[in-house]
């Protein structure tokens, strides 16, 4: 089976087709979805619209702690992702609103565990950003019987860690188009990247083909019309930021 994994779309429809078009060239057989469809961009009804549909197809979709934003926006704005949350309130529909609530925030298929965050604690949307974080989300995924993989995004960054022979975790950042081994008979953790906002410097999107039966994965970086998805910001009035960070990659 070949499972194009994506995370962090935050409503940028332009990246999101890109994507989808993308792997579907390379031969992806099932898409999974690992939270923030929304958040941040300019098409959170359409983005959402779209998994949906393609859930039909056999599509999986997780929760993002922007998706349970997006259906409880906080009352104080705190941070920089809160100013969007109740603006994509009320660009999503009750009926989606309600389909994002029922997502879980973990998804297991045979050995691999999905997840946004961290599987310590996933409601608490911990970021797995280094060798000890992804050793916590490791550790926690050993409640999941015979689990070998855990993928999540969050963190925005393309990153493969395993578990060496002692206790502590590698890690090392992929080739994009370059096809990893990721044999079974180590723990694996990887960060898919974000698709709709990417922050290395990189407009390119990012996603990740896994092809279970040859126990391999390949990280992709897909070029797309980022400046129409800026725009496309601007038309709603969102912070000129949101717009200005997907003509930088940052």
């Amino acid at each position: 089976m070949r499972l194009a994994l994506m995370s962090d779309i935050h409503a940028n429809l332009q990246a999101l087709e890109a994507c989808l078009s993308h792997a579907r060239a390379q031969k992806a057989q099932r898409f999974v979805f690992l939270g923030d469809m929304v958040g941040y961009g300019a098409d959170p009804s359409a983005v959402v619209e779209r998994i949906r549909l393609l859930t039909e197809e056999g599509a999986m979709v997780i929760q993002g702690n922007h998706d349970a934003m997006a259906i409880a926006p906080p009352d104080e704005v705190k941070t920089v992702g809160d100013t969007t949350a109740a603006w994509t309130y009320r660009q999503l529909s009750a009926e989606q609103r309600d389909w994002i609530r029922d997502l879980p925030l973990t998804l297991q298929i045979d050995n691999i565990l999905f997840v946004h965050a961290s599987v310590n604690e996933p409601h608490l949307w911990r970021y797995v950003y280094d060798q000890r974080a992804a050793k916590a989300s490791l550790d926690a995924a050993a409640e999941w019987p015979d689990v070998r993989y855990v993928f999540g995004g969050h963190v925005h960054m393309q990153t493969l860690y395993y578990r060496g022979a002692g206790d502590g975790l590698m890690a090392f950042t992929p080739q994009p188009g370059v096809a990893v081994p990721i044999p079974k008979h180590r723990q694996w953790l990887g960060t898919v990247g974000s698709v709709g906002q990417p922050r290395d410097g990189n407009t390119h999107a990012m996603y990740c083909l896994f092809d279970t039966d040859r126990a391999q994965i390949t990280f992709h970086r897909v070029p797309y019309d980022h400046f129409a998805a800026a725009n496309a910001i601007r038309r709603t009035g969102l912070p000129e930021f949101f717009a200005d960070r997907l003509e930088d990659g940052r």
